[in-house]
């Protein structure tokens, strides 16, 4: 499967590169990066501290995306979005890492995936998202238990709550059949009151280089139990994606999730 990762020369640009290079079943087919980035021209085995490939890192996705079969998008919203529409538009398969996403960009991913096959996940590790079935299912045979989810990033890190975070507070809203929107508690300053019942909350540390933990704590009269995951290597994210992308190949065009990549959508 020829691939092309957008992003580069970012430090998960550089994790999925070495992935691509890493699989007998995948191509790497070109490298994106933003106009007057000091990569372009650089070859992208060795900007990712691999052998020369002889792909040259480019500004020019619309050619990449012609000449492949996927695309690999660990970015922000605005570049995300302008790379959904010329996914779809080469229908190729477009596998998303970039969180930080509104309400209405949703909308419009979820329109670029009428025509493409679009995987998006708040977090791509596979760990994670097993941990996410769980949390649904924690939290639909515990419906009295307060939900309190603890995550911490390196600090360089500029959303907050993360992706991964809010992908387990969707699990746990899920698994109560309530939306997380009417439900997520993100901020608590000052004289708050009794914690609302039914509320799920998030608290986020920042500092360091952590890769990432999160943590769901479910507390309930005399006792707690707390599902957890901590990664170690970006590395996770990027195998995670190259699953994706294989997982996708050939599908029907949708929005899909790394639930449905695992086979664990109804758990």
């Amino acid at each position: 499967m020829k691939l092309v990762v957008v992003g580069a020369a970012g430090r998960m640009g550089g994790a999925l590169i070495r992935a691509i290079l890493s699989s007998p079943d995948l191509t790497l087919s070109a490298a994106i990066e933003r106009d007057g980035s000091p990569a372009l021209g650089k070859d992208a085995g060795t900007l990712s501290g691999l052998p020369e490939t002889g792909v040259k890192v480019t500004s020019d996705p619309l050619t990449a995306f012609n000449e492949a079969e996927g695309v690999l998008d660990f970015t922000s919203p605005a570049a995300t979005l302008e790379f959904a529409a010329l996914a779809a538009q080469a229908r190729i398969v477009h596998v998303i890492g970039t969180t930080g996403f509104s309400g209405e960009e949703i909308k419009k991913l979820d329109a670029a995936a009428r025509h493409a096959v679009l995987v998006r996940s708040g977090n791509m590790s596979l760990g994670v998202n097993l941990l996410a079935a769980l949390v649904r299912k924690a939290a639909a045979a515990l419906p009295d238990f307060d939900v309190e989810i603890l995550e911490m990033h390196h600090r360089h890190k500029v959303d907050a709550p993360s992706g991964t975070a809010l992908l387990l507070g969707e699990a746990a809203a899920e698994g109560r059949h309530v939306p997380l929107a009417a439900k997520a508690v993100k901020t608590r300053d000052g004289h708050t009151g009794a914690r609302e019942d039914g509320a799920i909350g998030f608290a986020t540390l920042r500092g360091g280089s952590v890769v990432g933990d999160h943590t769901v704590i479910l507390a309930g009269p005399g006792e707690r139990i707390e599902l957890s995951h901590k990664a170690e290597d970006r590395a996770i994210f990027a195998n995670g994606a190259v699953r994706a992308a294989l997982w996708g190949k050939g599908r029907m065009p949708g929005h899909y999730s790394m639930a449905d990549v695992l086979g664990i959508a109804d758990l």
